[in-house]
Formats: C-alpha cells, sequence, structure tokens
C-alpha cells in the first residue's frame, strides 16, 4: 500500500512537471518561430513585445536576430560609415508606401550583404530621421521595425 501511494505521488509530481515544461516551452516559441528569423512573414508584434509607437501594428525583430550582415550594417550606421557601397545613406524614397508617410528624405538606404549575391542583393536597412530603424530581406515588399 505504501509503494502504490508513492507511486501516484511520484506520477502526479512528474504530470506536473511535464505540464510546466509544455507550458513553459509554448510560450517561448512565439508562435511559429518565423517571427525572429530572417524570413520576411508579415506578422503582428507578440502580444508580450514592447514596440514604439513607430512600429505599432508592425512585424518586428529584436536588433539580435537579424542576420550577423544585418547587425554589422547597423554598427556602420552608428558609427556613420564608411560604408561598402556608393549608395549607402541615399534618400529613401518610400514608394512603396509601406512605412509611415513622412516629407521626402527623412529616410534613408543602406545595403545589407547577403552572401553569394553578385550584386548588393535584396536586403536593405532604412532608417529614419528620429532613429527608427526597419529591415527589409525581399527589396521592399515588407519591412519589419527593428527593436534596439
Amino acid at each position: 500500500m505504501v509503494i502504490r501511494s508513492a507511486s501516484r505521488a511520484a506520477f502526479g509530481v512528474l504530470a506536473a512537471l511535464l505540464a510546466c515544461l509544455l507550458l513553459l516551452l509554448s510560450g517561448c516559441s512565439g508562435g511559429g518561430g518565423a517571427k525572429g528569423s530572417a524570413k520576411s512573414t508579415h506578422s503582428a508584434p507578440s502580444a508580450g513585445a514592447t514596440a514604439p509607437d513607430w512600429a505599432k501594428g508592425m512585424a518586428t525583430v529584436p536588433e539580435g536576430r537579424l542576420p550577423a550582415q544585418a547587425r554589422e550594417t547597423l554598427r556602420l550606421i552608428d558609427a556613420r560609415g564608411p560604408f561598402p557601397y556608393p549608395k549607402d545613406g541615399t534618400v529613401f524614397g518610400n514608394h512603396e508606401r509601406l512605412l509611415p508617410k513622412q516629407k521626402r528624405g527623412y529616410y534613408h538606404e543602406y545595403t545589407v550583404p547577403t552572401p553569394g549575391s553578385k550584386d548588393r542583393g535584396a536586403r536593405r536597412i532604412v532608417t529614419g530621421d528620429s532613429r527608427e530603424t526597419y529591415y527589409t530581406d525581399d527589396h521592399y515588399r515588407t519591412f519589419k521595425a527593428v527593436l534596439r
């Protein structure tokens, strides 16, 4: 009888631990994982993320989850260069109208090198005059607000 009740208690503890582990793992997954990756999915920010006002309603990506080349481009932007591409720092026209509307000259674009690409590739960082930062890996079809 003592063995049987000890087995039941151990089973109950084990079941509670497994339930906690499953709850923890499901909460850490962030809804599928594509949001934090370099893929361009246009998902909304997670409920737990605190996005600045300029990023409300946009997909977001923490700076640390960007590809290494994008993080290096951000470092160059912060240092004000030197930039490897002549078009880096030029005005971004926002012709796609995916970023908040601003006066011409407000946004500037920078190349994020793409390994294996023979040209500038499709990846860019776009910055705003108020330090907003956006990332695109599909040549302006979609953007993610970079949380810095």
